[in-house]
């Protein structure tokens, strides 16, 4: 089995950065595969090691696992996430890798997330070396689809995860077994100069030159390299799918996209499943575009002897029980299918106007509640206590709805039913009593027994009605024409189901709610459901080396982990709580102890929101034990974001009391822009 070794790599300034290079037993030069993260190598995330074995033993690349600049044991401060000089690095260690001896000369980049962004990020800048990509659960638009905003609006409950951890693992010491003399020195220079990225982001509420740095769209052709999308209908990032792939074969790049039931963790564990075994998938294409071998599978996915270049599961609600749809389910229905371009010709759009619809026609009036939306949670689901949507029928009786029902004679989804693929619209005549307000809908499947299955959501704050970059206040009681645009699905609605659109006001705490009470005035009359729906059974057969995976035999345990939501009557409160750690084995002797914890809460009468969040790592090595722990405080009224970001770093004695080595604070009052 391949053994990891600690290297550095210089970059032009002597910052020195640490990598781990797994090597092949062969004395032939071979492609080298790269993953870059700031999530630390040797410990948090020394658990993804197996997979660099497999890559190396089983499939002979070399892999290199890369700190980035100022996390984990690499030398310099972590200015922010994805800067110019973070992606300079990544150029300089792939001309490095490209030049060793035991590489052949062509790399590859890979990753999940944060090294699935900089995959794509990487590959715009054109390397010569870098000839092949997969990017999974990623995304080609910073301001649209990461974890930042949504619809032109705060993601508010991803602050109390991604947001608050990375202040903590940023504030974390080199390895000293890997660093070496002077780790202390580091870890203290790191603690003076590291920023908290929260703020920054706090800051730059609408799409600009911020955010267009680091994202592919709208130019998609800056990449070359063959790009394979793998992509997650629970994950938050789905909407780089379908878009993506089309827009890099029209651009003529060689592309694959993968897309999944899962939520943001591993295709091979993934809640929920079914599950695949991604590695070999990765090998598959790595093979074809760095080594010149195996089968054509790409954007010419129709060639003689390819195979499909777009593979997709097409998930349908699953048999009516108690707890169902379950929060944390390992598998969920439906079938595989593939399509060789995109759209496919069997898609076509289908107009369902809202008067026409079971529901309400005319002109209606609805008071918005802050709260709605609990039921669907989170956007980017992932580890619990970040699980799937649960039964929203109590979130659909606090929204306008309209239904129609599901027949034989809606579309040709194999066995009857109505199969949607790709992104819905809802082009809607909406007015508001207030200056900002927003729209969030949500597409759900009802069952015979009432149980309503999220399908889809689409957000839009009405302020973005015509853009990202230049909100504009609304007239309050003037009507306006939004077109709201849903994220990508592939959904099969049974015969005899029904389908129900449901608008309200918020979808909390996922985003943030406006920044006073909104009442909306809509006018069905002249708003129409706009479906992408399949017209024929697809044609094009799934790819027989997939390899799936059976599902887990054992129970997931639950012990430890909070999911909460709580109503307060008297104080008119609703209130969101998850609490969640662990403690594992590190690289070498040792362990990581996380925790995680945080409370949204929200007042129904003045809708003012508010957000403690914590996070901790205590690492145990033979040299020192050492703890980082991070404090969030947000606070949104009608006319500002209050935030308050606090970190300490201790070095624990097991004989004497413990020593804080630094304790910062960052407190900003930053005006809400139309939020």
């Amino acid at each position: 089995m391949a053994t990891g070794a600690n290297v550095w790599i210089a970059m032009d300034d002597g910052v020195r950065l640490a990598a781990t290079l797994y090597l092949p037993s062969t004395e032939d030069p071979t492609p080298c595969l790269l993953e870059a993260l700031p999530y630390r190598k040797d410990d948090v995330t020394a658990s993804y090691a197996p997979e660099y074995e497999r890559l190396c033993d089983e499939y002979g690349y070399a892999v290199c696992r890369l700190d980035l600049r100022g996390t984990g044991s690499s030398e310099g401060v972590a200015t922010d996430e994805y800067p110019v000089r973070e992606q300079d690095d990544l150029v300089a260690v792939i001309a490095w890798l490209a030049e060793q001896p035991w590489c052949s000369g062509n790399v590859g980049m890979w990753g999940t997330s944060y090294s699935g962004f900089n995959s794509l990020q990487v590959a715009m800048r054109r390397p010569p070396a870098l000839k092949a990509i997969v990017p999974i659960y990623a995304t080609d638009d910073r301001y649209t689809d990461d974890v930042h905003f949504m619809g032109g609006s705060l993601r508010l409950l991803d602050l109390i995860d991604y947001p608050t951890y990375m202040v903590a693992m940023n504030a974390l010491p080199p390895v000293p077994r890997v660093f070496g003399d002077g780790w202390r020195e580091e870890w203290a220079r790191r603690l003076r100069d590291t920023p908290p990225w929260l703020v920054r982001w706090l800051e730059e509420q609408v799409d600009g030159a911020y955010w267009r740095h680091g994202s592919l769209a709208p130019e998609y052709s800056r990449i070359t390299a063959a790009t394979m999308i793998v992509a997650g209908w629970a994950d938050g990032y789905r909407n780089n799918s379908f878009r993506t792939y089309a827009a890099l074969a029209a651009a003529g790049t060689p592309t694959r996209l993968l897309v999944g039931p899962w939520s943001h963790m591993s295709t091979a564990t993934s809640l929920p499943g079914p599950h695949l075994d991604l590695v070999a998938e990765k090998a598959r294409w790595f093979d074809r575009w760095l080594r010149g071998r195996g089968t054509a599978i790409g954007a010419s996915g129709d060639e003689p002897g390819g195979e499909a270049s777009i593979v997709y599961f097409s998930r349908q609600s699953d048999i009516p029980a108690p707890d169902v749809p379950s929060p944390d389910a390992a598998v969920v229905a439906g079938r595989w299918q593939a399509e060789s371009a995109w759209p496919p010709a069997r898609l076509a759009w289908q107009d369902r106007p809202l008067a026409e619809a079971i529901g309400r026609p005319g002109v209606l009036t609805y008071r918005g509640r802050p709260d709605t939306g609990t039921a669907a949670w989170n956007s980017c689901a992932g580890q619990l206590p970040y699980g799937q949507p649960t039964d929203q029928r109590f979130d659909d009786a606090a929204s306008l709805t309209w239904e129609w029902p599901v027949d034989d004679g809606d579309g040709q989804a194999g066995d009857g039913g109505l199969e949607l693929v790709g992104h819905a619209w809802l082009v809607l005549r909406v007015a508001a009593d207030r200056p900002v307000a927003s729209v969030a809908a949500r597409l759900c499947e009802v069952d015979t027994d009432g149980t309503s299955t999220l399908i889809t959501r689409g957000f839009l704050n009405l302020t973005h009605r015509g853009g990202h970059t230049e909100p504009r206040a609304l007239v309050p009681g003037e009507p306006v024409d939004v077109e709201v645009e849903f994220e990508a699905t592939a959904w099969t609605l049974l015969p005899g189901r029904r389908l129900r659109l449901a608008v309200a006001a918020t979808d909390w705490p996922n985003t943030i709610a406006a920044p006073e009470p909104v009442t909306l005035t809509i006018d069905a009359e002249t708003s129409t459901l706009r479906l992408p729906v399949a017209t024929a059974p697809s044609t094009v057969a799934v790819p027989t080396a997939l390899r799936f995976l059976d599902p887990p035999t054992e129970a997931r345990d639950h012990n430890g982990i909070t999911w909460r939501v709580s109503d307060d009557v008297l104080a008119r409160t609703t209130t969101c709580v998850v609490d969640h750690g662990s403690t594992y084995g590190i690289a070498g002797e040792g362990s990581c102890t996380d925790h995680y914890d945080g409370i949204v809460t929200v007042d129904r009468r003045t809708w003012n929101q508010a957000v403690a969040a914590s996070a901790s790592f205590t690492l145990t090595w033979p040299e020192a034990t050492v703890r980082t722990a991070t404090t969030v405080e947000f606070t949104a009224d009608a006319a500002t974001f209050e935030v308050t970001v606090g970190v300490e770093a201790v070095e624990i004695h097991p004989e004497r009391a413990e020593t804080v080595l630094a304790k910062r604070e960052w407190t900003r009052t930053i005006p809400r822009h139309l939020a």
